[in-house]
């Protein structure tokens, strides 16, 4: 796609990289200049994106954007999916009173990140005139963390003025899952400083938004 683009003369090639590529790398706020080994295929696929995407840009003077998403989610986003989230996996179990599964003691940490901010991000990588933002990789996220055992809680208390039976819901604890990594958290200075990039919604005013959509899209409450 790099190629057939340029190839085509296309102006800009913005393209979904992706928080998997730092790996194994532990420390935290994650800065788009330092990575790990990947832990999963998934995660060498993204990295292969950007490296490809470099070297087009050294070769061929042809101009892309990378943006690393952090556990993006919204309305719309899919809880059967391959791929689904945890998010709204975790919502569509609640509503229907299935078990809620984590990996682990639920102390693991992610940077949640409502889709208006992915969204904003894409516009401005798109639409910057700074030569200097340009053959770049940026993170998308919001800067905060929140364990799983917190976006439990809230998820549920966003749930349970509507379904009563979820008072007394806690979730099953399993084994770790081979992959995942303990922690994850953004440095985003330099979506700041190059694209203009700002946060607007944090995890608890994303969810809220995001609530409603789930509620009426799985036909169980009207709202």
């Amino acid at each position: 796609m790099l190629v057939a683009s340029s190839d085509a003369g296309v102006k800009r090639f913005v393209y979904a990289a992706s928080s998997s590529t730092y790996g194994d790398h532990s420390g935290l706020p994650r800065v788009e200049d330092v990575i790990g080994k990947p832990l999963s295929p998934y995660a060498v696929t993204k990295y292969v994106n950007e490296l490809y995407a470099d070297v087009i840009a050294r070769c061929y003077g042809f101009k892309t954007i990378g943006l690393r998403y952090f556990n993006i989610f919204g309305p719309r986003q899919d809880p059967e999916g391959a791929y689904a989230a945890v998010i709204p996996k975790w919502i569509a179990s609640l509503i229907k009173n299935e078990p809620v599964f984590i990996n682990g003691d639920g102390e693991a940490s992610r940077d949640f990140c409502y889709i208006d901010n992915a969204v904003q991000a894409n516009l401005l990588a798109a639409a910057t005139e700074s030569p200097e933002a340009l053959n770049q990789v940026y993170n998308v996220a919001v800067n905060k963390r929140t364990t799983l055992n917190q976006l439990f809680a809230l998820i549920r208390s966003l749930l349970e003025p509507h379904f009563s039976y979820l008072k007394d819901s806690v979730p099953i604890y399993r084994d770790f899952r081979v992959g995942d990594v303990r922690h994850s958290l953004a440095d985003i200075g330099k979506a700041k400083t190059l694209l203009g990039y700002v946060s607007t919604r944090r995890v608890g005013e994303g969810l809220r938004v995001a609530m409603d959509w789930y509620l009426k899209s799985l036909s169980i409450v009207k709202l």
